[in-house]
């Protein structure tokens, strides 16, 4: 059988934690920045957790050997 391919797209997005959580970057932090509050640009600063239910689709299908 040969090797899966890893969806490249997905693993420049997409990080494991030691825990098995998924881990990505947060969106809306790269222009029009004067409009958004500094506590929403704060928090936009903050790693995101994919959901639990999504966990087992990027683990299996974009990112077979992450």
């Amino acid at each position: 059988m040969p090797k899966m391919k890893t969806r490249k797209s997905a693993a420049k997005r997409f990080s494991f934690t030691g825990s098995g959580k998924v881990k990505y970057k947060k969106q809306n932090l790269r222009h029009i920045l004067t409009k958004k509050s500094t506590k929403r640009k704060r928090n936009l600063r903050k790693a995101g957790f994919l959901s639990a239910e999504n966990v087992p689709v990027v683990r299996k299908k974009l990112l077979p050997y992450g």
